[in-house]
């Protein structure tokens, strides 16, 4: 078996925090929100487009439990701006840095990253293009 790339991850969030999300994945990261067949109800989650081939699947759930250190710690996604780029447009969104690495190791090699956290309490690691 030969692996091209991750498609996508499934998270999962409270039931009442659909336009939290859509906020901070669509408006403050700007990131595309595709959800025409959530708001059908044609299925049970969202997209957050991250590329042509990946998304992070938002599921609304009455029983959302946040993210502890003992079942998450982080999704890493690749952007093709510089860390001083990412770290001015986060700081213009309003979004907190939590923490900033000069050369986290990835799929790629190593690269400078930061670390934000979603309403929800999950981290995302943005990280500049190796």
């Amino acid at each position: 078996m030969q692996a091209r790339h991750i498609d996508h991850v499934n998270l999962r969030i409270p039931a009442d925090g659909v336009d939290h999300a859509r906020e901070f994945y669509g408006e403050r990261l700007g990131f595309g929100i595709e959800d025409a067949l959530y708001a059908a109800d044609e299925k049970p989650f969202f997209d957050v487009r991250l590329s042509a081939t990946a998304v992070i699947h938002l599921w609304p759930t009455d029983e959302f439990e946040p993210p502890t250190a003992t079942n998450y710690d982080h999704v890493a996604v690749v952007v093709e701006e510089s860390l001083d780029d990412i770290e001015s447009e986060l700081y213009s969104a309003g979004v907190e840095v939590e923490k900033r690495l000069d050369s986290p190791l990835g799929a790629t090699g190593e690269a400078p990253a930061v670390y934000v956290r979603d309403p929800f309490g999950y981290r995302v690691e943005i990280k500049a293009r190796v």
